[in-house]
């Protein structure tokens, strides 16, 4: 199934973050049981506005902007499809 990495900007202030993080897993869960929500890092930009880069497995990038309009109260400013993953462990020194 492709992942995706959903890079988000939040219409809401840090504190209103995780009631909207809880509506999304509960949209998903009742209505896109087909998307699975594995991570997300939070962040505040420059002026303090939150943002998040959330890393879903979904069968479509269509799936995963319909989910996201259902829970609102952000923007999606960009969807990566994830080409793979690397750790440090992978180019090992020596």
């Amino acid at each position: 199934m492709p992942r995706y990495v959903i890079e988000r900007t939040y219409r809401v202030d840090m504190d209103s973050v995780p009631a909207v993080a809880t509506r999304s897993k509960r949209i998903g869960r009742d209505s896109y049981p087909q998307i699975v929500w594995e991570h997300s890092h939070v962040v505040l930009d420059e002026d303090g506005t939150p943002k998040s880069f959330c890393v879903y497995d979904a069968p479509s990038e269509e799936i995963v902007r319909e989910h996201a309009e259902r829970f609102g109260d952000h923007t999606i400013d960009r969807i990566y499809e994830i080409a793979g993953d690397v750790t440090p462990d992978d180019f090992p020194l020596d």
